[in-house]
């Protein structure tokens, strides 16, 4: 039976952000009582909360977030489960390798690197993620992946100002989704042999470094490769 996943986190005053950027605020501008309308304030950074990375992020010569094509932004996904990884370690091709088994059978899919990672979300904790290497980031762009997500703040070790994972896939046009989170339940569906699709469709912000997304995941049937 078909069914929706929600993977964002939700957008709330005081939020975590990576280590430099705008502090979420979320308030009241307008009320019915007085008003006549509820109207939220909003004040946050282009990469607050779940949200997608445009290759302008990390090199302002390349595509900003709307000239990007749409389907970058959804379609069939493939989950790399590497959960139970120690803090700080890199995410290898060897760690890929079922994933990638996956990928052959479904060519240009969105990649999910489910760490675990989401479970310290709020805490010290989540800063010390499992990070992917770029040999890793290379290997799923030779199998197509043109998008990555990840249930951790960063692709990248957090505070790395060399960003190397970001800048090879964002060099072959990529989209890098961050801080999704419920990627355990896209674990045991894949792992029941159910197929996934994943919508990351960013707001619409002309020359944006990314954009907040509300990250979805729909399971399907039978997936034929359990």
């Amino acid at each position: 039976m078909e069914s929706w996943l929600d993977l964002s986190v939700p957008l709330v005053t005081g939020m975590p952000v990576y280590p430099g950027d705008p502090r979420v605020e979320v308030d009241r501008a307008l009320r019915v009582a007085t008003d006549g309308v509820n109207v939220l304030r909003l004040h946050m950074g282009s990469q607050s909360g779940t949200h997608v990375d445009a290759p302008y992020h990390v090199n302002s010569a390349w595509p900003a977030l709307d000239a990007l094509p749409l389907e970058r932004f959804a379609g069939p996904a493939v989950l790399a489960d590497v959960r139970g990884l120690a803090a700080g370690t890199p995410i290898t091709p060897a760690l890929l390798a079922p994933a990638l088994s996956l990928l052959r059978l479904q060519p240009g899919a969105i990649l999910l690197l489910a760490t675990g990672w989401s479970a310290y979300w709020g805490t010290d904790q989540y800063l010390g993620h499992p990070w992917l290497t770029p040999e890793a980031a290379q290997t799923l762009l030779n199998a197509s992946v043109r998008t990555v997500g990840v249930d951790a703040l960063s692709v990248d070790p957090t505070g790395d100002p060399d960003l190397a994972a970001h800048r090879v896939l964002c060099g072959a046009g990529g989209v890098i989704a961050e801080n999704l989170t419920g990627l355990d339940r896209v674990a045991a569906a894949q792992a029941a042999g159910y197929s996934v699709e994943v919508f990351l469709f960013p707001l619409h912000l002309p020359g944006a470094d990314g954009a907040p997304v509300r990250a979805t995941a729909r399971i399907g049937g039978r997936a034929g490769y359990a």
